[in-house]
């Protein structure tokens, strides 16, 4: 089985791939200061738990496949690949690694692995043209041509930091749930900034999407719009252009790149 591994800015998710078809999933928290050692237990513990996997350190996992926002992770990543799983293949998604696909921005070096490794899974499952939201730390928008190719994107500030700064901003605010509210007219504080988040967010999707759609192609309607990220289900029920939502659209890209680079090498 190969275990992919998403490191972000505040979640890291691994999936277990059986083949082309995800067993099973963890999510749990991002931090820069463990250290490979540390990782390697948390893996340990987590693989632990599933009937399919040995109860030693890498039996029955015959692939890693790796992408990270964060350096520092990344790093002790690569650590614990060395130290711990020295005889499994690994592929961690970096500079030099094959993809597929094109990348025609300024520098392609400063696009995230995991916004490509999304364009990746995207082609492959939907096909270009199309526009992928993954609703993470950041909202990113990232633009696939007609031909597979990345054409860029877009950043915003994410739903949980907007909560977080306006709760330490506004005197007479304060952090919370983020939920659907019973009306958009908020009849309380709560309410109110549930609403301003929750809808504010659908019509910045709704915007940004609809706008590079026209600069992406000749007809907007055919472009098709991938939701995915931890906080994509508020969303998905008020944005107007989401078409498909797939929660595993970086774990499946994972898949698809290691397969590039290592099973058909």
């Amino acid at each position: 089985m190969l275990l992919t591994i998403d490191v972000g800015n505040t979640h890291t998710v691994l999936g277990l791939f059986d083949g082309e078809e995800i067993v099973e999933h963890w999510r749990i928290s991002t931090d820069a200061r463990r250290t490979a050692d540390e990782l390697a237990v948390l893996l340990q513990g987590l693989m632990g738990m599933h009937p399919l996997l040995g109860e030693e350190l890498g039996d029955g996992i015959d692939g890693i496949s790796i992408c990270s926002t964060v350096p520092s992770v990344l790093h002790e990543l690569r650590e614990v690949t060395r130290r711990y799983y020295g005889d499994i293949p690994a592929v961690l998604v970096e500079p030099g690694v094959k993809t597929g696909v094109p990348i025609l921005t300024d520098n392609p070096k400063e696009v995230g692995a995991d916004r490509i490794i999304n364009a990746v899974a995207a082609v492959e499952l939907y096909g270009g043209p199309c526009i992928v939201v993954d609703f993470g730390t950041a909202t990113t928008y990232d633009a696939v041509s007609a031909r597979g190719e990345y054409a860029g994107g877009a950043i915003a500030p994410g739903i949980e930091i907007s909560v977080e700064a306006l709760g330490m901003r506004g005197a007479q605010l304060r952090k919370v749930e983020l939920a659907r509210p019973r009306h958009v007219i908020g009849k309380n504080t709560v309410e109110s900034m549930q609403s301003g988040i929750l809808y504010g967010f659908a019509g910045q999707v709704d915007g940004v999407v609809e706008r590079m759609s026209r600069e992406l192609a000749d007809d907007p309607d055919d472009v098709t719009v991938i939701a995915t990220g931890g906080l994509a289900p508020l969303v998905l029920r008020e944005a107007t252009v989401i078409d498909e939502h797939e929660p595993w659209l970086t774990l499946i890209g994972l898949r698809l790149v290691y397969e590039r680079n290592v099973s058909r090498s």
